[in-house]
């Protein structure tokens, strides 16, 4: 038996046989050619077969993984249309006189190189997806269709690493779980795994060799391991743990229908995080309160050009109605830092995380605010909507959005146009919020923390830096310190605070958060029943006494 730790992505317990993942070996030949033109065609129909091979996986991904995680392949489509990235191509065949084949894998070796030698982790990742389009198109000028590997049997799939395209062709039926020798807790196939709910790991230094290829494999989620071909004792003692899981995951279903109320009659809303209205279903089948964030930058991010307000009103009104009178919380525009938008065309920044970014976009850019607004406002007629607004840090800042509110209330009053009255809240994800969060409480209807954004400004920590792992502590004191702090001002206003960041489904801190006076928690749907079963079984006064 040999035993490999790696990161956890998700929890829980796989056992199957292991499959390793094999790649497409694509071997390149410099071949000297004699007419550069007909050369570039083959290579703007091989473009072309791609693109539409990427239109295939978006569909397929929307199906089975919703459409955040389908907007990778969008991205693709865009990366292979970029005009640097085909200029140096067709230069390349026109001036060394090569092959496309060629071109195009020298083209992808000097894009990757380029962006894996930058400082921002976002552009970094964008390496793997320019190797991805490349290999796609070098498939496509050797004849292949760029189909999906075989899995024959349910298998726990093993790799260096997995691009988006090829996870997303899997059979997903057969995938046990995935583990790969590199990739963050952020890479698309983690993302892939926390959607399918299954465990997963990276970082796992194992032999991709004929040691474990075939072999019996048990993936522990819980305490981030894969064991090889495991002894009798081992393999009985993970075999119970995932009978416990199964059932521990049955006895959640029976609590669907029960009201969010601790031991001492406590009340805690438990919403939904979500990315677009394709969220909608695991929404209801988790039995969420209702929605507590819902990212509208995914709207932008998914589109070409800016959504028009009629388009982004459908789809905020298609939540309103299918919610049926539960809350949602739509948060305006959060582009910038690691979520960047072409068409915006934004000025490259030293350090995005403290530039231009969500509300200072909106007000330095009122117009694509006020069409967001008028959409949500229209939309607030058909259910209980509240809008949110991020990265806030002063009483000015709400004062100058409440001027704005005001004028797209008053447009839309003399356009004869019928609109609701939604919530209005902000975000409390930097530590200057938190400090004058007294002050804000007076201006708005509720605070949702932040705890992502609010624990990297508060430690100075880049979350995605893997490098700083060993420094980031999501449970410091300070992080927790300032969240009591928000509560407590909230409520001393006669306003209710919630938490909407990863905190909110840590359920090491529940109790904790209970304690604090936390009214809301809202967290991936598939989180929801967990979250209850601890709130159900709580005595808050009795945590607090026993502290």
């Amino acid at each position: 038996m040999n035993v490999y730790e790696g990161k956890s992505v998700f929890h829980g317990i796989a056992i199957g046989r292991i499959s390793i993942y094999k790649k497409g070996e694509q071997q390149v030949k410099r071949v000297k050619i004699d007419d550069a033109e007909t050369e570039i065609a083959r290579y703007e129909e091989a473009k072309i077969q791609a693109v539409k091979q990427l239109q295939g996986l978006y569909q397929k991904a929307l199906r089975e993984v919703g459409e955040a995680n389908a907007a990778i392949f969008e991205v693709h489509q865009m990366m292979l249309e970029d005009d640097d990235y085909n200029d140096s191509i067709k230069n390349m065949v026109r001036t060394q006189e090569v092959n496309a084949e060629y071109a195009v894998a020298s083209t992808s070796d000097n894009f990757a190189q380029m962006f894996a030698a930058m400082d921002d982790d976002y552009m970094k990742e964008r390496a793997a997806d320019v190797k991805d389009i490349s290999e796609r198109v070098l498939t496509v000028l050797h004849g292949g269709g760029g189909g999906a590997a075989a899995i024959k049997e349910p298998s726990i799939i093993v790799a260096d690493d997995l691009a988006p395209s090829e996870t997303v062709q899997l059979d997903k039926e057969l995938v046990l779980s995935f583990v790969t020798v590199y990739g963050s807790l952020n890479s698309h196939t983690a993302i892939l795994a926390r959607t399918m709910a299954i465990p997963a790991l990276v970082g796992t230094p194992l032999p991709l060799d004929d040691t474990i290829d075939g072999k019996l494999g048990i993936v522990d989620g819980v305490n981030g391991k894969i064991y090889v071909d495991p002894d009798e004792s081992t393999l009985a003692r993970l075999k119970k743990m995932q009978r416990e899981d199964i059932q521990r995951k049955e006895l959640l279903q029976t609590l669907k229908g029960k009201e969010n109320i601790t031991l001492d009659g406590k009340n805690v809303m438990l919403y939904a995080n979500i990315g677009n209205i394709k969220d909608l279903a695991a929404v209801l089948q988790n039995d969420a309160g209702g929605i507590g964030l819902f990212r509208s930058e995914f709207i932008y991010l998914e589109k070409e050009d800016y959504p028009t307000e009629e388009e982004q009103f459908q789809i905020y009104k298609q939540a309103a109605e299918t919610m049926a009178g539960r809350r949602v919380i739509i948060r305006t525009l959060d582009i910038g830092a690691d979520k960047q938008c072409d068409y915006f065309g934004m000025e490259q920044e030293e350090n995005p995380a403290l530039g231009c970014r969500a509300i200072r976009i909106c007000l330095t850019r009122p117009e694509l605010f006020k069409t967001q607004l008028r959409a949500l406002f229209r939309a607030s007629a058909y259910g209980k909507i509240a809008i949110m607004y991020p990265m806030i840090t002063s009483v000015k800042e709400v004062k100058r959005i409440q001027e704005i509110v005001s004028l797209v209330k008053a447009e839309l009053t003399n356009q004869g146009i019928e609109f609701g009255e939604p919530e209005q809240g902000i975000m409390i994800e930097t530590p200057a919020a938190v400090m004058v969060s007294e002050e804000l409480a007076e201006e708005v209807d509720f605070f949702s923390i932040g705890t992502n954004d609010l624990t990297q400004y508060t430690l100075a920590i880049d979350r995605q830096n893997t490098k700083l792992d060993e420094f980031y502590d999501s449970h410091h004191p300070a992080v927790l310190r300032m969240i009591s702090m928000v509560v407590q001002n909230a409520h001393k206003a006669g306003i209710w605070a919630g938490i909407c960041g990863e905190l909110g489904a840590d359920q090491t801190l529940t109790q904790e958060f209970l304690a604090m006076g936390v009214d809301e928690l809202s967290v991936s749907p598939g989180s929801i029943l967990p979250i209850r079963k601890i709130v159900l079984e709580t005595n808050v006064e009795e945590y607090k006494a026993g502290k």
